[in-house]
């Protein structure tokens, strides 16, 4: 498999909800109707070189890294107080078993302890964003959740151990959000905005960093950044970050995708692709 490119990895914000079938999401259908127009042009972009998606999402936790080994997941709809129709949402993307073998078997040989799981259907995190990058569904996917007691350096090491995947036609995307406060969305309050227009400045410093190390440092670090903890009272939506970071190996990042969403800024993350 020479021929194949070496891929980036991608930390792409998936929005809150179901937002993509909903008309106005949120009354803030233009910040969705620009996430929606990044996300499909990223399809785009990287559909004919994908063989295969592996995807980390901030809504799976477990207590070791958990590999979902299913052939056909079903669909999980890990949200409430939204329309009927929101429920019965379908992208039936089939699962890869022999992708999730090959995770489990890196991140053995890394030394991380895993575990397998087959029945989980594909939640928000991961339905939300690849419906719309990559709405035919025909891409396999492979599930890895979280390390619960999100530790970064965990996170980041679990990503190194996964780099290799990128050299054979495996696109590895951490869906989060670069802004994960509940109570700023949407609160109209300006400090918020700047708060979070500062943190996300911050973040697009720290993945550009050409040193690996002290990128890998900086983000570790994350919890010393400007507006960090506002930003993020838990960090189950940055951490995925950490797993594309480590994944990433020498290649730094880029702010791929920038815009105000729900009053605060959101952004995307790109390892491993020169500026265009």
């Amino acid at each position: 498999m020479g021929d194949i490119r070496k891929l980036p990895v991608v930390y792409l914000p998936h929005g809150g909800g179901p937002w993509h079938v909903m008309k106005d999401a949120f009354g803030e259908g233009s910040g969705y109707g620009r996430l929606e127009e990044y996300l499909v042009g990223f399809g785009k972009r990287y559909e004919n070189e994908t063989k295969a998606i592996l995807v980390i999402s901030a809504h799976w936790e477990e207590r070791r890294p958990t590999v979902h080994f299913g052939a056909r997941p079903g669909m999980l709809y890990d949200y409430g107080g939204f329309p009927e129709h929101t429920y019965h949402i379908s992208w039936p993307a089939p699962g890869d078993p022999t992708l999730a073998a090959k995770v489990e078997g890196l991140l053995g040989s890394a030394g991380i302890e895993t575990a397998r799981e087959s029945e989980r259907g594909y939640d928000h995190g991961a339905f939300v964003p690849l419906m719309v990058a990559f709405p035919d569904a025909k891409l396999p996917v492979a599930q890895l959740s979280l390390i619960a007691g999100l530790d970064p350096a965990a996170h980041f090491a679990m990503g190194q151990a996964l780099e290799s995947l990128r050299s054979e036609g495996v696109l590895i995307i951490a869906s989060g959000m670069s802004y994960h406060n509940m109570g700023g969305f949407m609160s109209g309050d300006p400090r918020v905005a700047g708060i979070s227009k500062r943190f996300d400045d911050w973040l697009a410093q720290a993945v550009s960093i050409e040193d690996p190390e002290k990128r890998r440092q900086a983000l570790v670090d994350w919890r010393k950044a400007p507006g960090a903890l506002d930003c993020h009272p838990r960090s189950e939506h940055l951490v995925p970050l950490f797993v594309a970071a480590g994944a990433a190996g020498k290649d730094p990042g880029r702010r791929d995708y920038a815009s105000g969403l729900l009053g605060v800024s959101v952004s995307s993350h790109l390892f491993g692709e020169a500026w265009e």
